[in-house]
């Protein structure tokens, strides 16, 4: 069976104006046509709390329904920035703090840490300089396969961690590894702190307090239904292949705090404004947005976002069967996403920033 890994892509960073629903559509309409992807959404935010959601597309290509502004969208590795937000939000109630070490938080839990990873911390993590490597090996990562429904994505990550922790570590603390295992352990460290489950957490310090309903995990829809746009990955014989929302549609549970997070495009609005409001400090202090958005390293790698020189914030993700793009501009209160379901990143990429600055470069009306 494939075994799927989250991937990402620090995208080009770019700002500008909104622009109107009319040429929002236009832009969703650009993508849809040169990328050739069955479907694309286009999202843009600014400071002033003024948003649009435009789609183009069917949901899957070889059926005739067509996507609507309130279809979900799978995020892959923009979910990173969710989890470092709610770590942020764990520090600011004192649960547990950016300096908290895998040695101090996963103590009780009896498993066996490699002496290197014992002073890791949790910023280390968020910032993939904890020395993990990029995951756990495609051979391990197949016992954790599985849908949402049957796994104890709690006790996957006890175990996922009892593997990786015992190795030796893939870099020197510091180096930086872009890890989704690095996210998965960080999802550990804060369920263990805070006794409840990171998706419990997620929940109630991330998605409702932001307005975020639509939120989940895994590739969306019902098997059969065609109720939400499919992802769509490589053919057998070449081309597209629509995936129903099965196991092996998405990497495994284990993950979601790596890269599985799905949500409507208006939900993805909801996440990125709060970064972009930061700040007026109403959901987070100006401490805690100075700590995620803060880059580190000649990577100018922040807490699940690339930073520029400017300090406007870019993510991409994928989980290889669809694509999002991210970019917010703090300096000029300006936001916008852009997605397609479909994973071939090359391809995409390219025509997903294009999108991009055309919603940011717009005169706003």
């Amino acid at each position: 069976m494939k075994v799927l890994f989250a991937t990402a892509a620090l995208a080009c960073l770019s700002v500008a104006q909104a622009q109107p629903l009319t040429a929002l559509q236009s832009v969703a309409d650009s993508v849809l046509s040169e990328s050739g992807a069955p479907a694309a959404g286009v999202a843009r935010v600014s400071r002033d709390g003024a948003r649009s959601v435009a789609v183009a597309g069917l949901r899957r290509q070889d059926a005739p329904e067509e996507v609507t502004p309130d279809d979900l969208w799978h995020l892959g590795s923009n979910t990173k920035a969710m989890t470092a937000t709610l770590a942020a939000r764990l520090v600011e109630a004192d649960v547990l703090d950016w300096d908290t070490t895998l040695g101090e938080a996963l103590s009780e839990l009896g498993i066996e840490i490699s002496a290197e990873f014992i002073p890791v911390t949790l910023a280390d993590l968020l910032h993939h300089r904890s020395g993990l490597p990029a995951n756990l090996g495609r051979f391990s990562t197949i016992r954790f396969l599985g849908s949402d429904d049957s796994r104890d994505v709690q006790e996957d990550r006890l175990r996922y961690a009892e593997i990786l922790l015992a190795q030796q570590p893939a870099q020197s603390r510091g180096a930086f590894v872009y890890s989704n295992a690095g996210y998965v352990i960080a999802a550990l460290m804060m369920e263990q702190a805070a006794g409840r489950s990171y998706e419990t957490l997620m929940r109630e310090e991330v998605f409702s307090p932001l307005g975020m309903e639509s939120a989940g995990w895994g590739p969306p829809g019902e098997m059969g239904a065609n109720d939400q746009p499919r992802g769509h990955g490589a053919g057998l014989f070449g081309g597209l292949s629509a995936r129903e929302p099965d196991e092996r549609a998405d990497n495994p549970p284990v993950l979601n705090s790596a890269g599985r997070a799905h949500m409507t495009l208006d939900d993805v609005l909801d996440f990125i404004q709060a970064h972009l409001d930061a700040e007026d400090a109403s959901y987070l202090s100006a401490r805690s947005w100075e700590v995620l958005h803060r880059p580190v390293g000649e990577e100018a790698y922040a807490m699940g976002w690339g930073v520029t020189s400017e300090g406007a914030l870019g993510h991409s993700g994928s989980n290889t069967m669809w694509l999002i793009r991210a970019r917010i501009d703090p300096v000029q209160g300006r936001a916008a996403a852009a997605v397609v379901n479909d994973g071939r990143i090359q391809q995409m990429s390219p025509v997903l920033g294009q999108a991009l600055s055309q919603m940011l470069e717009g005169e706003t009306p």
